[in-house]
């Protein structure tokens, strides 16, 4: 009825991995999903990781952080900079500034 997914997809078989920029063939990469929904396929356009990449990746929940990105990514200027800037600010402002709260209260007094 559907058919597989290759045929559903046409000449997309081969990738390249977001971390490293290998090409490689569709069947050897992870599939990834920013928004972690990667059963609700439709409208979707899904980026890729090699093995070795993917086995380099914490896998610990990440709560919120795929918002935080999207939002810094679309108030960001452009470059990298710019992003890691605007990312470090999101960060403080939703969560505060925890360098600040592990400062020793002794220090402060001053």
């Amino acid at each position: 009825m559907w058919g597989s997914r290759r045929d559903r997809d046409g000449d997309r078989s081969t990738v390249v991995c977001i971390a490293c920029g290998e090409s490689l063939s569709r069947e050897e990469a992870r599939e990834y999903d920013k928004q972690g929904d990667r059963w609700n396929r439709r409208g979707k356009e899904f980026e890729y990781l090699c093995k070795e990449c993917h086995r380099g990746l914490s896998h610990q929940p990440r709560d919120g952080l795929e918002a935080v990105l999207t939002d810094v990514e679309a108030a960001a200027d452009g470059g990298r900079e710019a992003f890691v800037r605007a990312y470090q600010a999101e960060v403080r402002r939703r969560y505060g500034d925890r360098e600040a709260d592990a400062e020793d209260p002794e220090e402060r007094r001053d």
